[in-house]
């Protein structure tokens, strides 16, 4: 893979979007997303992120158009407000903010820097990530680390399990510690329910899960819970529930209205992603359905608190930026230079051994002599091509890609054509004669041209 290319993004994220919105985005899982995006044309990198809050994915291509094209129709069933699309700095930003929880709908809350990590294995595994991807993402999770090493962002922050809680508390009638509740899901946000329940001494607290080891588990885990039961149990356990907090993977209702027919008066907060609750129970006499767009009042209070840390991160994240925008610049930059390089070497190389062979019909060279005329070769092609080195690297300082792109077309000629000289006379030029003048640059970056431009090469320009 290349090392340059531009990041376009797509997200559908609660900021915008509705859960229903969100779950239609989320219709396929991120392999499925990532695979189908690398197939696209002009893709060479993919990536996909989906949480409760938010489903998104990005694309590496040359041309920003071909990756907008590539992510048109990553949503096709949501409403076009409710879609935001994100050129190449956009999407840098952003997945910084993502990462380090400013976009989180629990502000600063710690999941989301796992579920970055754990989508990033994902695209590895397809081999989905490059060169322009890797730096992206992994500055995405050390501003993530250092947003919560170094502020305190995430001091406080409640996770959507404890946010369902505060919730229900608020909007029971029965003090909590006479309600019974029911978790179901025993996965991460389950346990986090379960745990934010077992906290303020909910009257009776039972977990359902579809593996029922795993519902034991927890239960051994978690001081409070009196009870562990499978799915087969749960039409019963829905019945004896005042609260009930479900926080399952599966892609189906784990909770339909017949199972709620004489329930009576029934609280379900819905934290999960797709979403457990079928929407018709709420239609049920006494069954109140509560979902993530509902925790934004909660959520918004512990937002407030952590104002002071928010901005703290926001300029850590303009500092990160600015440094990932600049290695991006300098990377692109250098793949043109070494473009240029590699091609004057390969012409240097032919005309120096063509003239040594001239010269050695006229007569035996010495070693020196030799290394008199590579010399002035590699003296020749540092000079001229000094001045278009520091013009590529203004260019790239300036956003001028085209100047960019237009060098690397000029410095890549198929190197297959050019045969050894046979005219007695030096080499008539292909293309239009242009002049240069200046010094070699003295920020050459060595390390990224080296492999493509010969040491010597390198340390006559250092040297100069």
């Amino acid at each position: 893979m290349r090392d340059s290319g531009v990041i376009s993004g797509v997200s559908v994220a609660h900021d915008r979007a509705s859960v229903r919105e969100i779950e239609a985005a989320s219709s396929d899982d991120v392999q499925t997303v990532v695979e189908r995006l690398l197939a696209r044309d002009g893709v060479s990198e993919a990536f996909s992120l989906q949480t409760c809050n938010r489903a998104e994915a990005y694309v590496v291509t040359d041309d920003a158009a071909d990756g907008r094209r590539a992510l048109d129709d990553f949503a096709p069933d949501v409403r076009d407000g409710s879609v935001r699309h994100m050129d190449h700095e956009e999407t840098l930003r952003h997945l910084m903010r993502v990462a380090s929880g400013l976009e989180s709908l629990v502000l600063g809350e710690d999941q989301i820097l796992g579920q970055v990590k754990a989508g990033i294995e994902a695209a590895r595994e397809q081999d989905a990530i490059g060169p322009m991807l890797e730096d992206a993402l992994m500055k995405a999770v050390h501003v993530g680390e250092r947003a919560r090493d170094e502020t305190a962002i995430n001091e406080g922050a409640v996770s959507l399990g404890s946010a369902a809680v505060r919730l229900a508390r608020a909007e029971l009638d029965a003090p909590i510690g006479e309600v019974e509740a029911l978790v179901v899901g025993a996965g991460e946000m389950g346990t986090l329910a379960t745990k934010a329940l077992a906290s303020v001494d909910v009257g009776d607290l039972v977990v359902a899960n579809r593996t029922v080891a795993n519902a034991r588990h927890l239960a051994r885990e978690v001081p409070g819970v009196s009870k562990a039961v499978g799915l087969g149990d749960l039409g019963g356990r829905l019945r004896d529930a005042d609260l009930v907090i479900t926080a399952t993977s599966s892609p189906d209702y784990v909770v339909t209205p017949n199972q709620l027919d004489d329930a009576g008066e029934t609280m379900l907060i819905d934290i999960a992603q797709p979403r457990d609750v079928d929407p018709d129970a709420s239609d049920l006499a006494g069954v109140h359905v509560r979902d993530i767009d509902d925790l934004e009042t909660v959520t918004d209070r512990t937002a407030e608190r952590r104002e002071r840390a928010a901005s703290e991160v926001e300029a850590m994240i303009d500092e990160e930026f600015d440094r990932l925008l600049a290695a991006y610049k300098r990377k692109r930059a250098d793949e043109a230079i070494s473009s240029m390089y590699e091609a004057a070497e390969h012409v240097k190389r032919r005309e120096v051994s063509t003239a040594l062979s001239k010269l050695e019909s006229q007569g035996d060279l010495t070693d020196e002599q030799r290394e008199t005329v590579e010399s002035l070769a590699d003296a020749l092609v540092g000079q001229i091509l000094a001045a278009p080195t520091k013009s590529l690297r203004d260019a790239a300082g300036d956003d001028d890609w085209t100047t960019i792109q237009t060098a690397m077309q000029l410095f890549n000629p198929d190197f297959g054509d050019l045969g050894a000289s046979e005219s007695a006379g030096p080499s008539e030029p292909s293309g239009p004669s242009i002049e240069f003048s200046g010094e070699p640059p003295e920020d050459l970056d060595r390390e990224a041209l080296e492999g493509e431009v010969p040491r010597r090469v390198l340390e006559q320009l250092s040297d100069d």
